[in-house]
């Protein structure tokens, strides 16, 4: 069973499907197809061996044979979380944007298919060219969403988001042909864009000097994942991506499509350019810190609610890096688990101030206020969600943080220390933010729509398995890091060269076959 590529591509023949589906039932349709994707992906926790390092499900063929370039995909435990996390977040999506969207609903929910495609594609994919068709591809079906059903600033948030990421991954490509050309190197001389044959490759690096191939291709994928995660300085397509993108949008850019830098590092820069990432590894480490405190200080100041987490979702990524620009067994456990928290936090504030927004048609916050009088039920859920963003004990998030900072801390204890500055601020502009819109008296807004505000039985369906994640995965979080744990350590504990290994049948039966054709010649 070619269970990886059913992963990928099953949305693709979904998104086909609901072309030629009456637009009175596609959003059912839709929702039926994301949650079979999803019960389709929980087969990995039968399938897939978390007591070892090596690549599981492999299927490779031939692509473009005279380049090395094969559909090569697999998974280990580095992309094991991301995959779930992107099929289990698709139908939340759906049924969160159930009454959002009114116009063109079957060109939006085919864009939410052939985006899960994308997202997959690159988590899974361990061919360099795939990898990069995937990763790029991703920014269509986004670009859509955000330029038809965002906001009244909508063309200028696609266009920018999309001339940042393309800007950023064209360095991306070049280094890959470079790899790629590299491999010739190798035994047998053959041109290769597996990431096995890069893991392989002897880069030559100098310290101190920024002219070396390795630190070169560092700095090349560097900047495209830097903008994809975003970091700063080159976050600012974000915050106008996500306040015009619809809540779907929101909530997928911010829960899945920002974690593909992060993997991207995890995956590709880290164990590819040893020596230039324990080298720059401080440069990473001071935007990440630089990115959290901005970050923080700018949602403190914003009047739109939803800008707010856009600007937090900047802060929050700024731990991400740190932790897995720490280098330690700590740190990038950390990193990894706060991706997946991130998704879940910050994709459920996402599709709460959606469900304000239906209703109200306004995210100016001083124009709330008494919100939990009228909303007693919207509030709790609200104040859970809350308090998994900033990270208290017993939440997902604080979990994540926690061993970030201690990643951190071994590696370097100043940014540390202002990374802990960052936790203080982060909890500041959301209970400061909290305090408006649900507390004193009430806003005009309240006012208004004093009996429409309650959350419904839908909306309480689509943050339920959120919520229960924010406490499973804060209480119990060995349930989730022991998938990974395996996969990190072999990644730390690579001293000399990162490698990665993998049966594939198909290969093993095709060797045999030409060893024996080869010794029966030779009679």
């Amino acid at each position: 069973m070619f269970l990886l590529s059913l992963l990928i591509f099953v949305p693709l023949l979904f998104a086909v499907v609901l072309l030629f589906t009456k637009e009175s039932q596609v959003k059912y349709t839709a929702l039926a197809f994301s949650t079979a994707e999803f019960i389709l992906s929980l087969r990995l926790f039968r399938d897939f061996n978390p007591g070892t390092a090596d690549l599981q499900l492999v299927e490779k063929f031939s692509w473009v044979k005279s380049f090395g370039i094969n559909y090569f995909v697999g998974i280990d435990g580095i992309s094991f979380w991301l995959v779930l996390l992107t099929t289990f977040l698709m139908p939340i999506t759906i049924l969160g944007s159930w009454k959002a969207v009114e116009k063109s609903q079957k060109t939006f929910y085919v864009s939410l298919m052939v985006m899960q495609t994308t997202l997959l594609g690159t988590f899974l994919a361990m061919d360099a060219i795939l990898f990069y068709v995937f990763f790029e591809a991703a920014l269509i079906p986004m670009y859509f969403l955000i330029g038809i059903w965002g906001g009244p600033r909508k063309i200028y948030a696609s266009i920018k988001f999309f001339i940042y990421t393309m800007f950023g991954s064209v360095f991306m490509l070049l280094a890959i042909i470079t790899l790629m050309v590299m491999t010739t190197t190798l035994e047998g001389g053959a041109m290769s864009a597996s990431f096995i044959d890069f893991y392989k490759l002897d880069i030559p690096f100098v310290g101190g000097t920024l002219l070396n191939s390795q630190t070169l291709l560092f700095f090349a994928f560097c900047l495209a994942f830097a903008i994809k995660c975003p970091m700063f300085p080159v976050h600012t397509w974000l915050p106008d991506a996500h306040t015009e993108a619809p809540t779907a949008g929101s909530v997928i850019l911010a829960g899945v499509m920002l974690k593909m830098g992060t993997y991207g590092f995890l995956r590709l820069v880290l164990p590819m350019f040893p020596e230039a990432t324990a080298y720059w590894a401080w440069v990473l480490m001071l935007l990440a810190v630089i990115g959290i405190i901005y970050g923080a200080l700018v949602a403190m100041v914003q009047p739109d609610i939803k800008k707010l987490v856009a600007y937090s979702s900047v802060s929050h990524m700024g731990y991400i890096v740190l932790g897995l620009f720490s280098l330690n067994q700590f740190g990038i456990t950390g990193g990894l688990y706060q991706m997946l928290n991130h998704g879940i936090s910050t994709g459920a504030l996402f599709l709460l101030v959606g469900m304000i927004y239906e209703r109200t048609h306004d995210r100016e916050i001083s124009k709330y206020g008494g919100l939990a009088k009228a909303a007693p039920w919207f509030t709790i859920i609200f104040m859970i969600i809350t308090m998994s963003s900033i990270a208290v004990p017993m939440t997902n998030g604080f979990v994540g943080e926690f061993l970030i900072l201690i990643g951190a801390f071994g590696a370097n204890k100043i940014f540390a220390g202002f990374a802990v500055l960052g936790v203080v601020l982060g909890a500041t502009y959301m209970l400061w933010m909290v305090k408006r819109v649900f507390f004193g008296t009430y806003g005009e807004l309240v006012e208004k729509y004093k009996g429409k505000l309650e959350i419904t039985k839908r909306e309480c369906i689509v943050m339920a398995p959120l919520v229960i994640l924010v406490f499973w995965m804060g209480l119990l979080p060995n349930h989730f890091l022991d998938w990974s744990k395996v996969s990190l350590e072999h990644l730390v504990n690579s001293k000399d060269k990162y490698t990665l290994s993998y049966s594939l049948e198909s290969e093993k039966i095709e060797n045999k076959n030409l060893i024996a054709f080869k010794n029966k010649t030779v009679k």
